[in-house]
């Protein structure tokens, strides 16, 4: 072992101690930010990676929609069932309605379902805290949770529909009555954006209240999980006439997935500074050390060290307490994430929350997922932060002059 190499590691920890206080301090801090930098990151992916995996599993993997309604459906269905990696295709047509249940309106986006393809693209039964996909038919609806929660409909309700047919219809001297459905089940999918207002009906019965005549508004497509869905997509649109448009569904809700990104992105940039802030601890302990013991820095001159020798013994400090400072943050994150959910609702029973958290944010738990990438970002780059922090204490210890550090008092 080289003697700087020796000189540091016993500067760091001295012989019948187990680390120097200076050490303590800067490891410390070192390891609380990789620590809370791990545990952001791998919270924040793990809610991207559920949004995601809900997005797709609410609507598929892609979506075939025109500006206009669809009538050869049939055909652009074969062609996408063709393509290699495609598991199962469904027609859907959807819009915005008027849904009344005694005195309390509400404006909900209706989507109607082929009852047989739509269970091989969307799990719905899944989803359903009440009643049977068997159950829906043209004169039965589902609606979504917390829809049915603000209007106070239950199962067995009785809803009154209107749709933009009958403004039409009024222009050409024509009334239509609002059409009557029962409530035939409530579902959630812990989707808020689908929760909070969604209604679920066979698609002959929205095909009748948009005057569709046996159009639909677009195609979903579920994939094999093996199957890229931007390659599957760019091949469809390829073969696909112009007026259809081939998206995934991760393209269509692109800037919530931007700003999930972004979110995470700016925590990070925020977080570092906790590194940043453990890097001036370092620099502050070595420079100490420095101007402690400048003589024996001189003695070690005098003795033939090299200054370049010196230097190298303060830089392996700085790299020994990332080395040991990341690993420490490392092993306390994984150990807080894997307790999260304890800690979590023992926070939330102290402070009477839990009922906040489902109504307000979606969640009784809370998801991680844990990416190679954020460790060999963050760990490399305390590292480096803490031996760089060394420099200058190592620049200040290389440039003094033998003579003058052995005069020194």
């Amino acid at each position: 072992m080289p003697w700087y190499f020796y000189l540091a590691f016993k500067q760091l920890f001295p012989s019948g101690r187990p680390c120097s206080f200076f050490a303590l301090v800067s490891i410390v801090g070192v390891m609380l930010g990789v620590m809370i930098l791990i545990i952001v990151q791998t919270v924040m992916n793990g809610f991207g990676y559920e949004i995601r995996k809900t997005l797709i599993e609410t609507s598929g993997d892609i979506r075939i929609e025109s500006n206009a309604p669809i009538y050869d459906f049939e055909e652009v269905m074969s062609v996408a069932m063709s393509l290699p990696g495609a598991k199962a295709a469904t027609p859907y047509a959807q819009g915005v309605v008027m849904l009344q249940y005694g005195n309390l309106p509400a404006f909900p986006f209706i989507r109607g379902i082929d009852l047989e393809r739509e269970k091989g693209v969307v799990p719905i039964e899944k989803y359903l805290l009440t009643g049977s996909l068997d159950d829906l038919d043209d004169e039965r609806v589902f609606l979504s949770s917390q829809l049915a929660t603000s209007l106070g409909a239950h199962l067995g309700s009785r809803v009154d529909i209107y749709t933009p047919l009958m403004i039409d219809r009024l222009n050409e001297d024509e009334v239509l009555l609002p059409r009557e459905l029962e409530v035939a089940g409530i579902f959630e999918t812990g989707w808020n954006q689908v929760d909070s207002k969604t209604v679920l009906c066979s698609l002959s019965l929205m095909q009748e209240l948009y005057a569709l005549d046996g159009g639909v508004h677009g195609i979903a497509l579920r994939l094999h999980k093996s199957a890229n869905a931007d390659r599957v997509a760019r091949k469809l649109q390829m073969l696909l006439p112009d007026y259809l448009h081939v998206h995934t569904a991760l393209d269509l809700n692109s800037d919530l997935l931007f700003i999930l990104q972004l979110e995470k992105n700016t925590l990070f940039f925020i977080i570092i500074f906790v590194i940043l802030v453990a890097a001036f601890s370092i620099a502050s302990s070595l420079m100490t050390t420095v101007l402690r013991k400048t003589r024996e820095i001189g003695l070690l001159s005098a003795l033939g060290a090299r200054p370049r020798q010196v230097a190298m013994s303060f830089c392996i400090q700085g790299f020994l307490i990332g080395v040991v400072g990341a690993a420490l943050g490392t092993g306390f994150a994984c150990l807080a994430l894997h307790y999260r959910n304890t800690i979590v609702h023992a926070f939330a029973r102290i402070t009477h929350s839990e009922a906040a958290l489902l109504k307000y944010y979606q969640f009784s738990d809370i998801p991680i997922h844990y990416l190679a990438n954020d460790f060999l970002l963050i760990v490399p780059l305390a590292i480096c932060v803490s031996t760089l922090a060394a420099l200058l204490p190592a620049w200040r210890a290389a440039s003094m002059k033998p003579s003058e550090a052995l005069r020194s008092e």
